[in-house]
C-alpha cells in the first residue's frame, strides 16, 4: 500500500516514513499544502491513504480536505492535529477527513488507525486473499501455496498483494512502480522485472503451473 504523508515537521515526518517503511508501506512525503493538493489532483489513483497534518505552510488541512472531496477523490484521509477540542474534531470530520489523531501519539496506534482505514475503502477488502492454491493473509503478512508457507520480502509481498487484488487483469510496470516505490525513486529500470522474477521463483512458477504471465511489451497478469 502507498501512503502520502503531508507533514512539515521534518523530524516527525522522517520518523513516520521510516517506521511505515519497516511495516511494508511505501511513503511519499510533502511538506507544503498547495504542493500536496497539486500532487493529489494529478496522481489521485496512486495513493491508498493520505496522512495529513492540520497546520501546514500555504494551505491548512481543512482546506485540503475540502478541495480533495470537491474533486470527488475518495482516498481515505487521516489528519494529525495538536488540537484536542471537540469543535476541531467536528470540523475535521465535516471537511472530509475519515479519522484524526491528536499529537503526541504512539506509532503503534498510528499503524492501527492506518490498517483500520485501509480495511474500509469503497469496497470491503477481505483479510485474506485467494488465487488458485495461493493464500495471502494481510493481518500477519503470511503467504502459502497449497498449504506450504512461502517467505517473501516486503516488496515481493506487496507485488503479490497488488496482483491478487487485480486478478486476470493486465498490470503494467508503471502501475507497479507507482504503487510500490515512492515518487522520487531513482534506480535501475528493470527493478520490477527483477522482483517479479524472484516472486515467480519463490511461488514455484513452472513447477506448479504458471501463475504470473508476462504480457509482452505491457506487464504481467495473475491468472486465477
Amino acid at each position: 500500500m502507498k501512503i502520502l504523508l503531508v507533514e512539515d515537521e521534518q523530524k516527525l515526518a522522517d520518523a513516520i516514513s521510516k517506521g511505515l517503511g519497516l511495516e511494508g508501506y511505501t511513503v511519499d512525503h510533502i511538506a507544503d499544502g498547495k504542493k500536496v493538493l497539486t500532487r493529489i489532483s494529478l496522481h489521485r489513483s496512486d495513493y491508498d491513504l493520505i496522512i495529513l497534518d492540520l497546520m501546514l505552510p500555504s494551505m491548512d488541512g481543512y482546506e485540503i480536505c475540502k478541495q480533495v472531496r470537491e474533486q470527488n477523490i475518495a482516498t481515505p484521509i487521516l489528519v494529525l492535529t495538536a488540537r484536542n477540542e471537540t469543535d476541531t474534531k467536528v470540523q475535521l470530520l465535516t471537511s472530509g477527513a475519515d479519522d484524526y489523531m491528536v499529537k503526541p501519539f504512539s506509532f503503534a496506534e498510528l499503524v492501527a488507525r492506518i490498517r483500520a482505514l485501509l480495511r474500509r475503502p469503497t469496497e470491503s477488502l477481505p483479510e485474506k486473499l485467494h488465487s488458485g492454491d495461493i493464500e495471502l493473509s494481510l493481518s500477519d503478512r503470511r503467504v502459502t501455496r497449497a498449504g506450504t508457507e512461502i517467505i517473501l520480502t516486503l516488496k515481493e509481498f506487496g507485488l503479490l498483494e497488488y496482483f491478487m487484488r487485480h486478478p486476470n487483469q493486465v498490470v503494467n510496470r508503471e502501475d507497479l512502480l507507482n504503487h510500490l516505490w515512492d515518487f522520487n525513486y531513482v534506480g535501475f529500470s528493470n527493478v520490477v522485472d527483477v522482483h517479479v522474477k524472484n516472486l515467480r521463483r519463490k511461488l514455484g512458477d513452472g513447477d506448479n503451473g504458471t501463475v504470473l504471465e508476462t504480457v509482452r511489451g505491457i506487464g504481467y497478469r495473475l491468472s486465477e
